[in-house]
């Protein structure tokens, strides 16, 4: 039963990350086309229409005032940031080398939750974060040719992101998670509408753009959606390490559409930052086995 479980968690997580890279590639090839605003708004515009039909149709949403409460306003601005930092970059830098930073996603939650919220991390997890970071510049090859602006929006975007999964924890269960979804994905998409003038105004969209961002947007939602379907259905500890084939595709979607080729720094960095995160996934699975196997026994934990 629980194999079975981890299995269809895994498919799911799969989906979930073929979903955000073909939506990632949709993105970035209409950056010549429109600004990062305009693309917000269009995509969040569609994706917030389909999540309020999927929120009403299960009863999801809640008193306005619930959007008020600290953890959830800093999540919905988090939530901003990151798109406005990641679309940016989108379009200045390869698709897989901005994938490739964004993989050290997990590393900074890890390094969040220890320093903000109390979680214990010991000395071999704080140095898989360290190596794990050391991988992230080695992508990013300080120097004339790496060390550009746009990889930098693409750290920063980890934090944000990071900030968002942290506050995430701290919103109560009486929350439901489609209200939360429709709240930020409202915002976003506000939050795009008003950077389309400073960014440069409105252009003209052909049909082949609103095709893409059509599918990005259907591709965001199918993401969200099968990633929740994933975290409920297996452990994470197991499921946890399939979020890297992203990179996968996001590699092959650079090299098949965008004429990509990742160089062998980038390809080290990678290792690096993928053999961390996998350490710290088996850390926190091995730690939490140890605590139940110690609440069983009724002995502290070591």
């Amino acid at each position: 039963m629980r194999s079975s479980a981890n299995f269809r968690g895994i498919v799911f997580m799969c989906l979930a990350m073929i979903g955000f890279a073909c939506n990632d590639a949709l993105v970035k090839s209409v950056t010549g086309a429109m600004n990062t605003g305009q693309i917000m708004f269009m995509r969040g515009l569609l994706t917030t229409l389909m999540v309020v039909v999927v929120a009403y149709r299960f009863g999801a949403f809640r008193p306005v005032r619930t959007i008020f409460r600290p953890a959830i306003l800093l999540r919905i601005a988090m939530e901003a940031l990151a798109s406005v930092t990641y679309i940016s970059a989108l379009g200045q830098i390869p698709l897989a080398n901005a994938s490739a930073i964004m993989q050290a996603l997990p590393l900074a939650v890890t390094l969040g939750a220890a320093l903000f919220l109390g979680e214990p991390v010991g000395w071999r997890r704080w140095a898989a974060i360290v190596v794990g970071f050391a991988g992230v510049l080695i992508v990013l090859r300080p120097g004339p040719e790496g060390f550009t602006a746009a990889a930098l929006t693409v750290v920063a975007c980890v934090f944000c992101t990071a900030t968002r999964d942290l506050c995430t924890r701290r919103i109560g269960t009486d929350v439901p998670s489609l209200y939360i979804t429709v709240t930020t994905s409202l915002v976003t998409t506000l939050v795009g509408a008003a950077l389309i003038v400073p960014l440069g105004g409105w252009q003209p969209m052909s049909a082949t753009s609103l095709s893409h961002i059509a599918g990005a947007s259907v591709l965001l939602m199918l993401g969200y959606q099968t990633i929740v379907l994933a975290m409920r259905e297996g452990e994470i500890s197991v499921i946890a390490p399939f979020r890297y084939m992203s990179l996968l595709w996001s590699v092959t979607l650079g090299v098949v559409f965008f004429a990509e080729t990742p160089d062998r720094w980038m390809l080290a960095g990678v290792a690096i930052i993928i053999g961390s995160g996998l350490y710290t996934f088996y850390r926190e699975s091995k730690r939490g086995r140890q605590a139940v196997a110690q609440r069983a026994l009724g002995g502290p934990l070591e």
